[in-house]
C-alpha cells in the first residue's frame, strides 16, 4: 500500500480545521495527522508527528502565520500551504509568504465558508501534492528578497538590444513561480524587449503580484489590459482568472485577455501564451518554463520552437517543482536547460547574439 502524504492543519477557526480534515481526508492519497489553533501547538505537533506538510493560517493569536512561517524556514525547512483571504491585504500577505518560502496558498472564501471551501477541494489537495514533492529552501536573511534589483554579476548586457522591436520574451510558471520570476525579471535592463509572463494565480492576487515586481525590477512591470500595445522595457502579468494571448494590431504587438474555457485546468493558461507567440512572433522570441506542477506550457513550448522561437527550460535542481519543465524536455521542446541563477543571462546573451545575427543579413 502507497504511503499518503501526512498534513498538519494549523488555523484558529475550528470550523476552517473541520472543513480541511474533511476536504484532505477525502483525498485518497492524502491524511491530516493533526490540527491545531495557534503555531506554538503547531511547533510541539511538528517535532511529535513530522508531517510532510503544513497548512498554515495568516491570522492567528499568540503569533501570526507569517512570524511563524519565517521561523520555520530558518530553523526547520518544510512544505507550507498558506491558508489566506481572499481581500486586498490577503493578497499583499500571500505574496510575502511565498517570499518566505511557502510553496503555494489557497483562498478562503468572504462568505459561506464551509460550502466555499468543499468548492476548492480538487484545488487544495493538488496544492498539497505539488507542496509534498517540492524542494523546499531555508528562507534568506531577514528582508533580503525585498532587496532592490542591483547589478548582477554574469548578466551580459544587450549589446544591440533594439535592431528590432519586434524580440520578446515569454515566461510560464506555476508553483514556485513567482520568486522564480522574480529571479528572471530583476537583472533584466530598463530597455529590456518586452515580457509577457503566464503564472498559475487566483484572481485578486495578480495585482500585488505585478506591483511587487515593479518595485524590485528595473523593468515596469503591470498586469496586462486587454488591447494595450506590448512596449520594450515592460512586463505583462496575467491577470488571474484571464488568458494572456499575443496579438498584432498592424506592425504593433498588442496584449489580449479573454475568459475562455480553462486549458490544462488553468486559466491564465501557459499553453495559451506560448500558442499565441508561436502564431504571431515566431523566431523573435525567446521562450523560458520556468518551475510548476503538472504539464502546462510543454506544449506550447514544442509549438514556439518549431515556428523558430529559442526556447530555455529550469532545471531540476533549482526548480520547487519540476512537473511542467520536465514535460517540456521529453517533448524535445527546449534548447537549453539552465538554473534559475543562470536564466536573465542566458536569455539576454542569446538575444544579444540574435542581433547580431541580424545585422550580418
Amino acid at each position: 500500500m502507497t504511503r499518503k502524504i501526512t498534513v498538519l492543519c494549523v488555523d484558529d477557526s475550528a470550523l476552517i480545521r473541520q472543513v480541511m480534515a474533511e476536504i484532505i481526508n477525502s483525498q485518497p492519497d492524502l491524511q491530516v495527522i493533526g490540527v491545531a489553533a495557534d503555531p506554538l501547538v503547531a511547533r510541539d505537533m511538528i517535532k511529535a508527528l513530522n508531517p510532510d506538510v503544513l497548512t498554515l493560517d495568516v491570522e492567528m493569536p499568540r503569533m501570526d502565520g507569517l512570524e511563524f512561517l519565517e521561523k520555520l524556514m530558518r530553523l526547520r525547512p518544510m512544505p507550507v500551504v498558506m491558508v489566506s483571504s481572499l481581500t486586498e491585504r490577503g493578497s499583499e500577505i500571500a505574496m510575502r509568504a511565498l517570499e518566505l518560502g511557502a510553496v503555494d496558498f489557497v483562498t478562503k472564501p468572504r462568505l459561506g465558508m464551509r460550502d466555499g471551501l468543499l468548492q476548492y477541494a480538487d484545488e487544495i489537495g493538488e496544492k498539497i501534492r505539488a507542496a509534498a514533492c517540492a524542494r523546499v529552501r531555508a528562507v534568506p536573511p531577514r528582508g533580503a528578497a525585498l532587496a532592490p534589483a542591483v547589478a548582477t554579476a554574469g548578466i551580459e548586457p544587450l549589446r544591440k538590444p533594439f535592431l528590432s522591436t519586434e524580440k520578446l520574451i515569454v515566461i510560464g510558471a506555476s508553483t514556485g513561480g513567482t520568486e522564480a520570476i522574480r529571479e528572471v525579471l530583476q537583472p533584466l535592463p530598463a530597455d529590456s524587449p518586452a515580457v509577457l509572463i503566464a503564472q498559475h494565480m487566483p484572481p485578486g492576487f495578480t495585482r500585488s503580484f505585478a506591483q511587487r515586481l515593479d518595485s524590485l525590477c528595473r523593468i515596469q512591470v503591470k498586469e496586462a489590459e486587454h488591447g494595450e500595445r506590448v512596449l520594450p522595457g515592460h512586463a505583462y502579468i496575467a491577470p488571474g482568472g484571464w488568458h494572456l494571448a499575443l496579438g498584432r494590431s498592424g506592425a504593433n504587438y498588442v496584449a489580449q485577455l479573454n475568459q475562455d474555457e480553462a486549458v490544462n485546468r488553468h486559466r491564465p493558461s501557459v499553453d495559451v501564451l506560448f500558442d499565441s507567440v508561436a502564431r504571431n512572433a515566431g523566431v523573435n522570441a525567446v521562450g523560458v518554463l520556468l518551475t510548476g506542477m503538472g504539464r502546462d506550457g510543454a506544449a506550447g513550448l514544442a509549438r514556439m520552437r518549431q515556428a523558430g522561437a529559442y526556447t530555455f527550460a529550469q532545471d531540476e535542481a533549482s526548480c520547487i517543482v519540476f512537473g511542467m519543465p520536465r514535460e517540456a524536455i521529453a517533448l524535445g521542446a527546449v534548447n537549453e536547460v539552465r538554473p534559475l541563477h543562470e536564466m536573465a543571462g542566458a536569455v539576454l546573451g542569446h538575444l544579444s547574439t540574435f542581433g547580431e545575427r541580424v545585422s550580418r543579413v
